[in-house]
C-alpha cells in the first residue's frame, strides 16, 4: 500500500469546486464597476474620522437615530436628523453638498433607509458602514451628554436604538 504525501496545494486537480470558486468571478471590468458603485454609496468610519481630524470634512455628518440616542452620545459634529423627521422641509435646511449618514450599528438599516430618503429628495448621500457602533470600537471621539470611552462602554451606554 502506497501512502501518498501530496499537499492540497500540490495534489490533483478536484473535479468540484470550491464553495469560493462554485461561481465564477466576474471579469475585471465587471468586478471594478461593482466595487466602484458600492464605494460611490459608503464611507468607511476611518475615512469619515480622519477627514474630520484633518479639517477636510466636505461633507456633513447626519445621525438618523432618535433625538435621545443623538444627546447621549454622537459624531463630532454630526447633525440630528431622525429617520422619521427627513421630510423636504427638514432637509431643505441642511448645508448643500454631500451628507454622510449614519445609525447604530450593522444590525440597524436605519441609516439605508435614511440615505434613500435623501436620495429620493435629491440629496448627495453615503451610509457610514458600520455606524456609531464600529466608530466607537475604532476608539474615536465622541460628543453629547456621555461622551463614550470605548474601552469601556457598555450596551446601555451605546445607545442600541435606532
Amino acid at each position: 500500500m502506497t501512502t501518498s504525501t501530496a499537499t492540497p496545494a500540490t495534489a490533483a486537480p478536484v473535479s468540484t469546486p470550491s464553495p469560493v470558486s462554485a461561481i465564477p468571478a466576474l471579469s475585471p471590468e465587471r468586478a471594478f464597476a461593482f466595487f466602484a458603485e458600492r464605494l460611490g454609496c459608503q464611507a468607511d468610519p476611518a475615512d469619515v474620522w480622519y477627514a474630520l481630524r484633518d479639517g477636510r470634512a466636505d461633507f456633513t455628518l447626519l445621525d438618523v437615530r432618535i433625538e435621545g440616542a443623538h444627546r447621549k452620545t454622537h459624531l463630532p459634529g454630526a447633525i440630528s436628523l431622525p429617520l422619521a423627521e427627513i421630510t423636504p422641509e427638514r432637509v431643505a435646511e441642511l448645508p448643500a453638498g454631500l451628507l454622510v449618514v449614519y445609525c447604530w450599528g450593522p444590525a440597524c438599516n436605519g441609516s439605508t433607509k435614511a440615505g434613500m430618503k435623501l436620495a429620493a429628495l435629491g440629496r448627495e448621500v453615503k451610509e457610514m458602514i458600520g455606524g456609531l457602533e464600529y466608530w466607537i470600537r475604532e476608539g474615536w471621539p465622541t460628543e453629547g451628554r456621555r461622551p463614550i470611552d470605548p474601552k469601556t462602554a457598555t450596551p446601555a451606554d451605546l445607545g442600541l436604538v435606532c
